[in-house]
């Protein structure tokens, strides 16, 4: 009976997936809440802060274990995660609050209320003046990050609408409001927002079963049919029907269930990114604490011994652990930040999450997506190789020429593809436009019957497709069927990837040095399209080839030929690539494109030098009984397989590559392996967006920093993942990565690793000021309770204020270095030389104030101070004529010792500030903060 009480309080959703969850149902117990607001009213308060801080221990404290089925409250658990958390929204009160009720602000509440005790009420005044600064700022940024949000989610949200409803698309376009599958007519979309690329995409409705389409046959799924659903959020462009029947879609997925709901999720709930500096902080200000534990018993003591009031007693002690513990501490670490990410915004580099610049500093590996970011976003046509008889002919630059205008071929380039008309003006996938554009032919701008004509300019020589079979991924081709204006009989048109056309060929008329010439043209980064053709029986009217199947129609193919089409390098590439190579900061291609197009681009740019080896493992998983495998083969001579596993030297200079399929072979069956891997793996070709994701989690996995560049939204998951992800893309999207360049290029990569490490030295410089600032002031403050006396309000102001302030924000503005260099800033506080320099520091400081406490003591004009009014034991011994005479002293300050103690430690805070205020090879000199400073203002003075 326990045991299945146990199971029915754990449910699992989600099982065996990556976001697998469990959940643990909780009832609320009268008695236990009871007993904690009980501890809520003893403990003043702090009790509900911390529930508040630590949700979980909440609904533990609260609540009793219980069914999922019969819980009040539930909470979500990851095993994949060390932590567990609740679920919480973006209202506009749960952002406010989580603000407000940091515990830096609680102390610092807490601080207030005992500095205004003990009457520093100016000092009080302004620390308050500065936090309500501080918190409205960090609002401001929260709200205007979040709004944008939840602007998205508004959009993909629709109350209306639930699975299973009818919709008719109108003909004049619309945003989609949820994911919907077409049952007729077709849909021009624009897929940006999800995609990255604003091509215009085709849709056509899914296939009715029994029309002998196997595609038809099969159960519906969301990847398989992907060119048959409408995805929430995109913008349907313009909409085709035929035979008057309306445009119609069902509802599939709504809400957060959507594709653009899972993106909107993950940007909001992505998985946390430790970092040691924060982390080492958090120990540092505990070694703090505990030395503020030795100045409040000290305090206590030293009060007790000399008879000071209980009041005081309390005031004074608890005035240590504020003094030792700086409240300005996380306004002060934020300062490096802010300037860091004003520089990136003028070079063109927004940032929506600040903390990252920091982890930038860190990055050792980037990824680099291939196409639109290490190359230009178009395709150039380079030339042609026809096929005639089974034989190549020599390479042509061009297909318009008078003997080939009325071809197969041409007529093949100019029907087989995805171009749409939209406003007189042909929109479609690049590769298709161009493509189309070398044929000298135009598109007409109306659809004549239940055609779309391709018009010859020279001649009326008109081809009309009469059907399309979009492309596929999953098949690597499409097809049309077309026909000649004034013919009877119809042709089919092929294009795809070469090997896959040639297998859809007549053998006799594939030419047999195929796989060489295909080979030569990929290892020279060309992408290479195949077309082929087949002319139909005339027993095929147009009825009967709207039902015929795919397959049947794709068979019996002739091959026409290949078109070379040119990927060029971004003139910035080679240069960027170049630079972080010297600065010891591995590279690595993660691209959708065919495998040795990607190996040849990356020799092209400089990612794989000319004399290292390039190694394909390529992973099979298992079948009919056999374990999964890897076969290894040279890059250099594909045909020659290396063996069961390379045998390299430690001195080889050597890179792996692989495919998506392979990626997720060997994640699967070769863990162990995987490792050695990504290690020294260089090019990921044919990724999927989620294996991008995994293969950055991989990388990290292995202890390395990761930075991801990519174009778009298609690299969602990896720029959100990486610890430092830029979009080179200022779509709708760009928002889920945490940073977004203006400037189409990698060149952006250095510059934000150099701010980055400019900005996490600054951090480290700020930290070890203000803890030696806390230390200093400790020290000062410890020696001054040793006679009963005190720093005063206006002498802490000009200490917090004039000095600290400013230095901090003085030494937060070292611009970076400006280049990038081999070394790398530590990622931690908790290193020897660190230590060493912080503690050197303090014992210089306390050598120094305990010579000027005593030093002083011993002057011939030295005279004790006696407070006129420190305690009421004191008031009693003294006369009245001390009251009415000189201004009276509550907190024993105009004393000799004070003054000493005041001077001497002010200095301390200008030197330790020059000491921490660390530059080259990571920032500027700090005499360049004024220069820098003085340029920019005057490049703002009109000429």
């Amino acid at each position: 009976l326990i045991c299945r009480m146990e199971k029915e309080e754990l449910k699992i959703v989600n099982k065996d997936e990556e976001d697998e969850m469990e959940l643990q149902g909780y009832r609320v117990c009268r008695w236990r809440v009871a007993v904690v607001s009980l501890g809520v009213l003893c403990t003043g308060g702090f009790l509900l802060l911390l529930l508040y801080w630590m949700p979980e221990w909440c609904v533990k404290a609260t609540c009793t274990r219980t069914t999922v089925r019969e819980a009040e409250v539930v909470l979500p658990r990851f095993p994949s995660f060390s932590h567990t958390h609740t679920h919480r929204g973006l209202e506009d009160r749960e952002v406010t609050c989580s603000t407000v009720l940091n515990p830096f602000y609680i102390f610092q509440l807490f601080s207030v209320i005992l500095w205004s005790a003990d009457e520093y009420y100016y000092y009080a005044a302004a620390i308050v003046f500065m936090s309500v600064i501080s918190i409205a700022t960090s609002l401001y940024t929260i709200k205007k990050v979040f709004s944008v949000c939840r602007a998205n989610i508004e959009e993909a949200l629709s109350t209306d609408l639930v699975p299973g409803d009818v919709m008719v698309i109108p003909s004049n376009g619309t945003i989609m409001p949820c994911d919907a599958v077409l049952i007729s007519g077709t849909c021009i979309v624009n897929e940006s927002m999800l995609t990255g690329e604003s091509v215009p995409v085709t849709k056509t409705n899914l296939p009715n079963p029994g029309e002998g389409d196997k595609e038809g046959d099969a159960a519906y799924s969301m990847e398989e049919h992907k060119r048959h659903t409408l995805f929430c959020g995109t913008h349907v462009i313009q909409t085709r029907f035929y035979s008057g029947e309306l445009v119609k879609a069902v509802v599939v997925r709504t809400g957060f269930s959507t594709a653009k709901g899972q993106l909107v999720r993950s940007i909001l709930y992505p998985k946390p990114t430790d970092f040691k500096l924060y982390r080492d902080a958090y120990l540092f200000l505990l070694c703090l604490v505990a030395i503020a534990g030795i100045g409040f018993v000290y305090s206590i003591v030293l009060s007790i011994m000399n008879n000071v009031p209980a009041k005081t007693i309390i005031i004074e002690s608890l005035d240590i652990i504020t003094i030792t513990v700086p409240p300005a501490l996380p306004a002060a670490m934020t300062a490096g930040i802010v300037y860091a990410q004003r520089r990136l915004k003028r070079i063109g580099i927004f940032c929506i999450s600040p903390q990252r610049i920091n982890i930038c500093g860190q990055l050792n590996l980037v990824c680099f997506d291939k196409t639109g970011t290490l190359t230009e976003d178009g395709l150039d046509l380079w030339g042609v190789q026809r096929v005639e008889k089974g034989t190549f002919h020599l390479s042509e630059e061009n297909a318009y020429k008078d003997t080939l205008v009325k071809s197969q071929f041409v007529a093949c380039m100019a029907t087989c593809h995805s171009l749409t008309n939209i406003d007189g003006k042909l929109s479609g996938d690049p590769l298709d436009l161009k493509m189309f554009e070398a044929t000298g032919w135009v598109k007409d701008l109306e659809v004549k019957g239940h055609s779309v004509c391709c018009v010859l300019m020279q001649s009326a020589y008109e081809i009309g497709i009469v059907r399309q079979f979009p492309f596929s991924s999953a098949l690597q081709r499409m097809c049309v069927v077309a026909r000649l204006l004034g013919e009877k009989r119809m042709d089919a048109y092929l294009k795809g990837a070469p090997e896959v056309v040639a297998s859809l060929c007549k053998k006799d008329t594939v030419p047999e040095d195929f796989a060489e010439v295909l080979e030569d043209y990929t290892k020279q980064g060309f992408r290479v399209i195949a077309l082929a053709h087949r002319r139909l029986e005339s027993k095929l009217t147009w009825h009967k080839v709207q039902n015929v199947n795919r397959d049947q129609m794709e068979a019996n193919m002739e091959f026409l030929g290949l078109i070379i089409m040119q990927n060029k390098l971004k003139a910035e590439t080679s240069g960027v690539l170049q630079d972080l190579r010297r600065a010891h900061i591995r590279t690595v291609m993660v691209t959708g494109d065919n495998m040795l197009t990607a190996i040849s681009v990356a020799r092209d740019c400089g990612m794989i030098p000319p004399q290292d080896q390039v190694i394909i493992a390529d992973a099979l998983p298992p079948k009919d009984g056999q374990a999964a495998k890897i076969t290894w083969r040279y890059a250099d001579n594909p045909s020659k397989h290396v063996g069961k596993a390379p045998r390299l030297e430690p001195q080889d200079q050597y890179h792996f590559a692989m495919s998506g399929k392979s990626f997720a072979v060997i994640t699967e069956h070769f863990q162990d392996l995987l490792q050695k891997l990504v290690l020294h793996g260089t090019v990921f070709a044919r990724m999927a967006p989620d294996q991008k994701t995994e293969l950055i989690e991989a990388l990290q996995s292995v202890d390395y920093f990761v930075g991801m560049c990519g174009d778009g939204a298609n690299d969602c998951g990896a720029l959100k993942r990486a610890h430092g992800g830029i979009s080179l893309s200022e779509l709708e999207a760009s928002v889920a990565s945490p940073f977004t360049s203006r400037t189409p290029n990698i060149s952006c990569v250095p510059s934000l690793i150099r701010e980055g490490r400019a900005a996490l030295i600054t951090s480290f410089c700020v930290f070890k000021f203000m803890a030696l600032y806390s230390i200093i002031q400790y020290i000062s403050v410890t020696l001054l309770y040793s006679i009963l006396s005190n720093l005063g309000d206006f002498q802490f102001l000009f200490i917090d204020i004039a000095i600290i302030l400013l230095v901090v924000f003085t030494m937060s503005l070292n611009p970076a270095w400006k280049e990038l260099v081999s070394r790398r800033p530590p990622s931690g506080l908790i290193s020897g030389p660190l230590l060493f320099s912080v503690l050197t520091q303090i014992l210089i400081c306390l050598g120094f104030q305990t010579i000027a406490f005593l030093w002083v003591r011993h002057q011939a004009w030295y005279h004790i101070w006696t407070p006129h009014a420190c305690n009421s034991s004191l008031r009693a011994n003294l006369g009245p004529e001390h009251n009415s005479s000189e201004e009276r002293d509550d907190h024993n300050i105009k004393n000799y010792e004070n003054t000493s103690l005041f001077y001497v430690s002010s200095f301390q805070y200008l030197i330790v500030a020059i000491v921490f205020s660390k530059g080259k090879p990571f920032r500027q000199p700090s005499y360049k903060n004024c220069e820098d400073h003085y340029l920019h203002q005057c490049s703002h003075i009109p000429t």
